[in-house]
Parts: structure tokens; sequence; C-alpha cells
């Protein structure tokens, strides 16, 4: 018999695992942001809804909280006991979303000193792309765990959001 349920200390290392890997891709982000807000981003137009810079740390804290508790969710219903991961199609998706996820930041923040303009139209490109790719996610996710489908909502409404303002900026700049 295939055991289905993971083991508790399995389950707290994955969690923890995906908990640093979100916190990883943050921190790595805040790298290529912290030394741009007060440079070049202060000094663009930005559209009326821009909300303050002091908005985004918190957002995103708490969803990359949920984007890990996503992951975990589908990694724990898809397993197996010593079999490969029986949702490891859905987790390579999620995989996917985390590197497009955290390549945005850098490409937007970081990218636009060193090749100006063309690194708006570039994040521009990835966060759609990671739009996509969360669209998809989350439709996979279902078959998995419902909560780990719904909890892509707030993050693609957040995307969504913040698609405007990387638009915005290459608008009115």
């Amino acid at each position: 018999m295939v055991e289905t349920r993971p083991p508790v200390a399995k389950q707290i290392a994955v969690g923890l695992g995906l908990l640093a890997v979100v916190a990883l891709i943050a921190f790595l982000g805040s790298l290529a942001t912290m030394p741009n807000t007060e440079g070049w981003y202060a000094r663009v137009e930005k559209v009326p809804w821009d909300p303050p810079n002091a908005v985004f740390g918190p957002v995103w804290s708490i969803l990359y909280a949920l984007i890990a508790v996503a992951g975990f969710l589908v990694w724990r219903a898809g397993y197996r006991g010593g079999e490969p991961n029986a949702a490891r199609g859905t987790l390579g998706i999620y995989a996917a979303q985390l590197v497009l996820n955290g390549l945005w930041t850098p490409i937007f923040f970081a990218g636009y000193p060193v090749v100006g303009e063309v690194a708006w139209w570039l994040a521009l490109a990835v966060i759609l792309a990671l739009i996509a790719c969360v669209v998809w996610l989350a439709i996979s996710a279902a078959k998995w765990s419902r909560i780990a489908a719904w909890i892509m909502v707030p993050y693609l409404l957040w995307l969504a959001f913040a698609t405007t303002l990387n638009a915005g900026i290459i608008v009115l700049n």
C-alpha cells in the first residue's frame, strides 16, 4: 500500500523549504529594489493609483506566504510515499511562476539603470507571462487543492494591479 500522507517531519521540512525559497526570492528582489526606489523610481511619473512604497513590502510578504502555502498544499496532495509526486506537473508550473516572479523585480528596477526604458518593456512581458502562468497554476492546482487554487486569486489580482503600474510608467514616461 502506498503511503498517501507524508510524515509530519517531511511536511515540516517541505513547508519550511518552500517558505525559504519565497523568502529568498523576496530578499533578492529587495536587493534590486532598494537602491532604486529613492533613485530613478522616485523621479518617474506614475499613475495616480500608485500606492506609497511602504505598501509593497507588507502586501508581498502576505502574498509570498500564501504562495508557499499553495505550493505546500499541492505537494502534500500529490504525495505518494516512495513514488514520484503525482502533482509534479502542477509543481513544475509552480516552479515556473516562482522563476518569473523572481525575474520581474530585477528586470524592472535594476534593469532600468542599465538598459533604460527597454527594462520596463521586458518587465511588462515578464509580468504578463507570470499572470498567464499563475492562471495556469490555479487551474492545475484545483485538481489537487481547491484552497491552493483560491490562494492564487489575491496573487492574480495584485499582479494585475502591478501590471497597470508597470504599463503606466511606460505610457507616462
